[in-house]
């Protein structure tokens, strides 16, 4: 019988069943399996030692994703409000394995809330092990799954805001995508940690004690889904990772933060742009980004059209610039039907028809290619996917979308 070194394993030959929870920061917990099965033969024994070794040594599935889950109730007074806790992963639940000195999926939801004893005087807590995953490994579908069980959770009268738990990596993604399609103006606060939970630094309680300060505070209200690190708030349309190691990673740029918390007070010092939501679709058009770069021939472009692309974003320079095989590239899937979105690699502007020669975004607006305003590129990819679920290839639906 197939058996999970996650899940509970039924072994019908023995008679035996019991649940072992063997993760990346222990792995050789399937010894302590294997001694409960001296009757079995020493093959099966090899095989459950390799198959646990197996996952040890790859990152834990998003098992969010599949079936509702479970919500644990931590009841700290009766005159707080409570906030759920959605943890998916990320630095901010890993540990430093000592065999290979890299930082491990290893602590739980439970185990994020008890390294913050702050929290029993902010708010009663219900929280999710939605998953545990670096965020290198999300995907639109999980984020799609993400804000369905987010949404559940916030239709609940009892619940008044949200904390989810994410790696930084692509945090900034994931808040923009389920501020997109979130139906709930409750409070949801995205953060994690740039420091993992056995650093002599952990940024990751504070992080936390913040995101339950905020989505419990009436100051916290209206501005959607923010992605709130090291006391900033940020909006999610314009956050951005600008750091690779540094706990003070995510800014907003030109548009500034939304506000800031110290001492457990928020202070707001924006007001995020208009809110754009579309609907959660039951699957995700495949649409496919591709940054462009000097002496690009275009290939890439043709090779995501023939393989069933239904949209692309490319990621132009300058204003929204590409050369002239990408613009061949470009109006060969224009020519197949195939939604095309301009964004730009630099940080700061919005994509403009400025230039008319040929790959010019003048030229490409065109010819019918959708520049994307000041959106990032990678977050164009979402609103895009979105989009095309909404209304498929509508090239005004869509030309609208970029410009709000």
């Amino acid at each position: 019988m197939p058996f999970s070194c996650y899940e509970e394993t039924h072994l019908g030959d023995v008679g035996s069943n019991w649940t072992k929870q063997v993760g990346r920061s222990e792995p050789f917990a399937a010894m302590q399996v294997v001694g409960k099965m001296r009757n079995l033969p020493i093959m099966a024994i090899v095989t459950l030692i390799v198959a646990c070794l197996g996952v040890a040594s790859a990152p834990r599935a998003a098992e969010g994703t599949k079936g509702a889950p479970k919500v644990e109730m931590i009841h700290n007074g009766s005159q707080l409000p409570t906030i759920a806790i959605v943890t998916t992963g990320g630095t901010i639940a890993e540990k430093t394995d000592p065999k290979t000195g890299g930082a491990v999926p290893a602590v739980s939801g439970a185990e994020l809330v008890d390294a913050v004893p702050q929290l029993k005087a902010v708010a009663n807590l219900a929280v999710v092990n939605f998953s545990n995953i670096d965020s290198s490994q999300m995907t639109p579908d999980i984020w799609l799954r993400l804000s369905k069980v987010v949404d559940e959770l916030l239709e609940r009268k009892d619940i008044a805001g949200a904390v989810v738990t994410h790696g930084t990596d692509t945090m900034a993604e994931g808040a923009y995508f389920l501020d997109l399609t979130l139906t709930s103006d409750k409070p949801v606060v995205f953060t994690g940690a740039m420091n993992d939970a056995s650093s002599p630094n952990p940024d990751g309680p504070n992080n936390i004690l913040n995101a339950v300060i905020q989505a419990s505070s009436k100051d916290g209200k209206g501005w959607g889904v923010t992605v709130t690190l090291n006391d900033y708030i940020n909006g999610a349309r314009e956050v951005r990772k600008t750091q690779t190691t540094n706990v003070q990673t995510f800014t907003s740029g030109v548009q500034g933060y939304l506000g800031y918390i110290f001492n457990g007070k928020v202070t707001r010092f924006n007001e995020r742009a208009n809110r754009q939501n579309l609907p959660r679709p039951d699957k995700l058009p495949k649409v496919v980004f591709i940054s462009t770069y000097a002496g690009a021939d275009g290939n890439l472009v043709r090779y995501a059209v023939d393989n069933g692309a239904k949209g692309i974003v490319i990621e132009g320079v300058g204003a929204g610039n590409v050369n002239a095989e990408t613009f061949d590239a470009i109006l060969y899937a224009l020519n197949k039907d195939v939604a095309v979105v301009v964004a730009s690699r630099v940080y700061y502007g919005a994509v403009e028809p400025v230039y008319g020669d040929q790959g010019g975004g003048a030229t490409l607006k065109q010819k019918g290619a959708i520049l994307g305003g000041n959106l990032m590129g990678t977050k164009a990819h979402l609103l895009l996917m979105l989009g095309l679920a909404e209304y498929g290839n509508d090239a005004g639906k869509l030309k609208k979308l970029f410009i709000e």
